[in-house]
């Protein structure tokens, strides 16, 4: 309370809309266990929060992840998503706007608690020249500030991805660096990614987390084709040609990067439709590679340490102590086809 009670304090609509957003989150809250025993609790819902709760004891004492009260109790928001993140780049740049916040450090997003909130940003962020990109989000941390509870809207995903995300959040309350997203991010997928099969191998269902691979190795192939169209977007950019030529190239690497995009899920016999509904540009093709573009240096560092979650703690903590600077070239330095020397 103190802490909201601090950002109430900070000037503008903004402090005031994201602590009344996380004080009615907190409000919602009834622990696990009540909700459970609840007889009108729907039958799914109790079963899924049983999962849950089986989840938070195996992150602690097999993952090694924060033993606090968070993830103990549940919010019932009654709506899709908690928070709308808007992205903004420039035309001719895939450098992301950036905000400051007191607990966060320095992102680039902001967080909205209303739809139409955040639509409205993104128009004024528009306005000024600007791409923008509004997308919705499930679930956040509190880097452990304050008990985060499990949402209603974590409940539209099966059950690997509402574990895989509960571990991913958890991550984040072990560790976390003041405005490097990317390292965070990448760090957190990292440690989600071996917690769930750890987590299904103790369960005996390991058949399971070949459908959270397959999963993955989508995703893995999406980015990066989303990652080429950046790169080419980039030189475009660079280039000293006139904004009319830079503006035509941009639309034919876009285009080309749907064509690909609606290839890649025919082969896979999957629907694009969910991510071809928005369309692309600089501030979505951010807000894709901002998310998972480290994660092979991770797994490498994991690797590294033979598996060993403490050895891999510490050599992300090392890092996470470095200037930015440093710690981006230690981790090129683990990315695959990146020569450290």
């Amino acid at each position: 309370m103190l802490l909201l009670a601090a950002v109430l304090m900070q000037s503008g609509c903004y402090y005031m809309q994201a602590a009344q957003g996380q004080l009615e989150v907190l409000a919602k809250r009834e622990s696990i266990e009540s909700v459970i025993d609840d007889p009108d609790t729907p039958p799914e819902l109790a079963e899924r929060l049983r999962l849950v709760a089986d989840a938070r004891d195996f992150s602690i004492a097999e993952l090694g992840l924060p033993d606090n009260k968070s993830y103990r109790s549940y919010s019932d928001l009654e709506r899709d998503f908690v928070v709308w993140n808007v992205f903004a780049a420039p035309e001719f740049s895939l450098a992301p706007e950036t905000w400051c916040f007191p607990v966060a450090g320095c992102v680039a997003y902001r967080g909205y608690f209303k739809k139409a909130a955040a639509e409205k940003e993104a128009a004024r962020l528009a306005a000024q020249g600007n791409d923008v990109h509004v997308g919705g989000v499930t679930a956040y941390s509190t880097l452990g500030k304050l008990s985060d509870p499990v949402l209603n809207t974590m409940m539209r995903w099966d059950d690997i991805q509402l574990v895989s995300v509960l571990f991913h959040e958890l991550a984040h309350q072990k560790l976390y660096v003041k405005g490097d997203t990317a390292f965070n991010e990448s760090y957190a997928t990292a440690v989600e990614e071996f917690g769930i099969e750890r987590f299904l191998a103790a369960r005996g269902e390991s058949e399971t987390f070949e459908n959270y691979q397959a999963r993955k190795e989508l995703r893995k192939r999406l980015i990066a084709l989303v990652g080429a169209a950046r790169d080419d977007l980039e030189i475009y950019y660079s280039e000293t040609i006139d904004d009319d030529e830079k503006r035509l190239l941009k639309e034919h690497r876009i285009e080309r990067l749907v064509a690909d995009l609606r290839q890649l899920f025919e082969e896979e016999g999957r629907s694009a439709d969910a991510w071809l509904s928005e369309p692309f540009n600089n501030a979505r093709i951010i807000s894709m590679v901002l998310y998972d573009g480290r994660v092979p240096a991770f797994r490498q560092l994991l690797a590294d340490c033979d598996n060993e979650l403490e050895c891999f703690y510490d050599s992300a903590e090392q890092l996470a102590e470095l200037d930015k600077a440093e710690r981006d070239a230690k981790l090129d330095g683990l990315m695959p086809g990146i020569d450290s020397t």
